[in-house]
């Protein structure tokens, strides 16, 4: 009798597909050869997406934990968990397993791919369905980072009126950003919900716009803290200072001293900064924003 050796990896993703397995020989097991008839292989994972509608009081962790997976994935398939507050109501896209989807250029053969990822070809041949690669794929076990993707802030959402004055002396770059990201502390992708600005301790911080101070004064994880109150339903904050020169109910004008840059509190990275945020008054309460869609030049 001639028996057919089944591959490591095909047991592998028989187990993450419910039970089905592929035949391979050795000399198959890197390319299976595209006739292998349907049967004998799993379906794309891409074509066994499951849509979840968001209902009131879930969290990405327990939308996760209901699917039996990682946030990561959940946040790499549906950009619009990648906000602070989940949007209620809206459907998101759910894999069987844990990986990223990702854009393939043309050309572009499992090979290259496999040694991009350091993931084996044959692997991500039949996790997108032994099929040659589309412009999309599927790869299993990667897990999604913020910093593998370079995202613009869309024109959209610069606003009319943008703050005329930056909260440190000189524009610098953030040490880390706005949204999910991986902080300097931490293995482990978080929500950030503003901007961390590098600077000197002592160095003096601005406002950036004229309004009323509603809170100075020290709260965990900010530290000293200064919270400024802006027409149109903004608000600022600004966090981990070494000292403040503002009191509450006081009325400032936008480039007023209010403060001085410090490391109080429990800041997300070791390097002195600024931590800068911006929040519009909704129904939901102060919503965090994206401060660079502030700054149109910046």
């Amino acid at each position: 009798m001639n028996f057919r050796r089944v591959s490591v990896v095909s047991v592998a993703i028989a187990l993450l597909m419910g039970g089905r397995a592929i035949a391979q020989s050795e000399s198959d097991l890197g390319f299976p050869r595209i006739g292998t008839p349907r049967n004998t292989c799993p379906p794309s994972v891409l074509s066994q997406m499951r849509r979840h509608t968001i209902a009131p009081g879930e969290t990405l962790d327990s939308i996760a934990e209901q699917y039996d997976l990682i946030p990561a994935t959940l946040l790499g398939m549906n950009p619009i968990l990648r906000g602070d507050r989940l949007p209620v109501g809206r459907e998101i896209l759910v894999p069987p397993l844990n990986g990223i989807r990702i854009t393939v250029s043309t050309g572009t053969t499992w090979q290259d791919l496999a040694e991009e990822y350091n993931i084996r070809a044959d692997t991500l041949f039949e996790v997108n369905g032994c099929q040659p690669p589309s412009n999309t794929a599927f790869v299993p076990g990667v897990n999604w980072s913020p910093l593998s993707e370079e995202v613009e802030t869309p024109i959209a959402e610069k606003r009319a009126s943008a703050f005329a004055v930056y909260p440190l002396p000189n524009p610098v770059e953030a040490i880390v950003g706005y949204g999910w990201v991986l902080t300097p502390r931490s293995s482990s992708v978080v929500f950030h919900s503003g901007l961390d600005l590098p600077a000197a301790v002592g160095t003096p911080v601005r406002t950036v716009e004229g309004g009323t101070v509603a809170f100075a004064g020290t709260r965990n994880p900010y530290g000293n803290f200064v919270v400024i109150n802006h027409r149109q339903g903004r608000q600022t904050r600004y966090a981990h200072l070494e000292r403040i020169d503002v009191r509450q109910g006081q009325t400032v004008e936008a480039g007023d001293r209010i403060g001085t840059v410090g490391i109080t509190g429990t800041p997300d990275s070791p390097q002195p900064h600024l931590h800068f945020e911006v929040r519009s008054n909704s129904d939901l309460g102060w919503v965090a924003e994206n401060p660079l869609a502030y700054y149109e030049t910046r």
